[in-house]
């Protein structure tokens, strides 16, 4: 007999290792996927720390052809309110009928320790897809083209404090690796060339699972929080 196929949500951060992890998902005959889940700043109406405007991202799930669940977060957010108003999107997607959520985390293993106790109390059993895979093959698979199975992909947040600021609004491409590789090691290590320490963060624009291109613009770069931040707008608007 065969297996039932898990109803899988995705943490969708807009990212590219997002990106990545739902190719991985869809490559497995097991998975049928039945949504992506974001979290965004109620207030100024972005994904939490990619800063993505929330048209982009339902442009996004448009392309994909998912439908897109938004967990609005108040700015500041307290742990007690975060945990609160997940409980509720959690209980939400388990109405929807999932039975799974993926993650695209690559290695942190407190990060993982944390997905999973979130997930306990639930009937919700966590997926990692990409748990694992070396972030340097993975960022020389993510850089290539879209045609040759890779995605495109721009910084919209960096942490200065671990990269130039001038990181902010680039392509995330061969030659933003090559000079990520050249970057001076830190205090805690090597700037990972997929950003898993929370050096930067990535919105994408196209991938193979994308029915069409997102047209996008770059406007101004922001410093709040200790972050800088590149705004993208969709072209037009």
């Amino acid at each position: 007999m065969l297996s039932p196929m898990k109803q899988v949500i995705l943490s969708w951060s807009s990212g590219k290792d997002s990106a990545w992890a739902l190719g991985a998902l869809q490559r497995d005959p097991q998975v049928q996927i039945i949504g992506l889940l974001t979290t965004v700043n109620k207030d100024q109406e972005r994904v939490a720390m990619h800063a993505v405007r929330n048209q982009l991202l339902q442009e996004q799930a448009a392309s994909i052809g998912l439908p897109l669940h938004t967990i609005e977060l108040p700015y500041p957010c307290t742990n007690e309110d975060y945990e609160a108003i997940m409980a509720g999107a959690l209980a939400a997607c388990v109405e929807a009928g999932a039975t799974h959520m993926a993650f695209g985390d690559l290695y942190l293993e407190d990060i993982r320790a944390y997905r999973e106790s979130n997930l306990k109390d639930t009937p919700l059993e966590p997926l990692f897809p990409i748990w694992h895979t070396p972030t340097e093959e993975l960022a020389r698979n993510l850089s290539r083209p879209v045609a040759e199975g890779g995605v495109e992909a721009y910084l919209t947040c960096v942490d200065p404090k671990q990269v130039p600021a001038s990181f902010a609004g680039r392509a995330y491409d061969a030659a933003l690796l090559a000079d990520i590789a050249a970057l001076p090691v830190g205090e805690t290590g090597p700037v990972d060339p997929c950003g898993e320490n929370g050096e930067f963060h990535t919105f994408v624009v196209d991938a193979p699972m994308f029915s069409r291109r997102i047209h996008v613009q770059i406007g101004e770069l922001v410093e709040r929080d200790g972050f800088v931040f590149a705004d993208f707008t969709a072209v037009g608007s």
